[in-house]
């Protein structure tokens, strides 16, 4: 039920509903880690457990987890996995660690209860696929509404959201056409496009990235399924406006923020009706 909303979310009458910010961002997280994964033994494999005759006995980051964070991520954090002890963790901080237990947890399917002083459950057999997917499934319930909107994707990479209406496209998979020069050169770009952190210079490389595509596709889709006039016009776009090439006759003031968005989309958009319409043809033709 956590991706349920609720009335005056679903209304837009609700104005902390969406977009909110750092601090409850480490609430939410803090609550949810706590609350359905520690305590239930989802990082007991990872961390390690205390027991009241054996004292700690480490999981697999170790005995010291506040240096293997560190050597993971490559900058000192404080990390007390009882606790998860976020207060002065900058956003970065936030989404590294999130990151993080993605790789961590995974959930107890086996395990003795250690009743001497009520030690409680001592684990020792995990599954880290459900693990991994109920955590994910958690943690994306509210990162949706963090700022802008974020996903944890199944990679456990926090991406940013696409623009409202077009996430299906994202999400889309390409027919299987050309592994090496159109589906994974669009997946990078779509990975490029979407990271977060993305500079200006990487969102202007991925929509370079899919006019290489396109330009690798236009033969077969000048064929079978854009018109001259189209093709043309795709085409004008990536040389005119400073994204395939660079010289004084090209077009460049202009909302590079906007603009670069907006013919990303389009650009996917061609790239998946493109390939469809070619395979279509070339099974007529078969």
């Amino acid at each position: 039920m956590a991706n349920r909303r609720y009335y005056s979310i679903r209304t837009g009458k609700n104005p902390n509903a969406a977009h909110f910010g750092l601090d409850t961002l480490k609430r939410l997280l803090r609550h949810t880690y706590l609350s359905f994964f520690y305590d239930k033994g989802y990082f007991q494999e990872a961390f390690g457990y205390h027991c009241v005759d054996r004292g700690f006995v480490p999981g697999t980051l170790g005995y010291d987890i506040e240096a293997e964070i560190q050597r993971r991520l490559r900058k000192p954090l404080p990390f007390e996995p009882s606790k998860l002890n976020i207060e002065e963790y900058s956003e970065d901080d936030v989404f590294d660690i999130i990151e993080l237990l993605f790789d961590c947890v995974s959930k107890p399917t086996k395990g003795d209860y250690h009743a001497y002083n009520d030690c409680g459950m001592h684990y020792y057999e995990f599954d880290r696929e459900t693990g991994r997917r109920e955590y994910r499934r958690e943690v994306n319930s509210f990162l949706v509404d963090y700022q802008a909107g974020y996903e944890l994707t199944e990679e456990g990479e926090i991406l940013a959201l696409a623009d409202p209406g077009l996430q299906s496209l994202l999400d889309a998979d390409l027919p299987g056409y050309d592994p090496e020069n159109v589906e994974k050169r669009v997946q990078a770009a779509i990975l490029k496009f979407r990271r977060r952190g993305s500079t200006t210079e990487d969102r202007h490389d991925a929509v370079r990235d899919l006019a290489d595509v396109l330009e690798f596709l236009r033969p077969k889709a000048a064929k079978y399924f854009l018109t001259k006039k189209d093709d043309d016009a795709l085409y004008t776009i990536a040389n005119q406006f400073a994204i395939r090439h660079h010289d004084g006759r090209q077009k460049g003031d202009y909302n590079v923020a906007i603009w670069y968005s907006w013919i990303f989309y389009v650009y996917l958009a061609t790239i998946h009706a493109s390939v469809r319409a070619i395979k279509e043809m070339e099974g007529k033709e078969s």
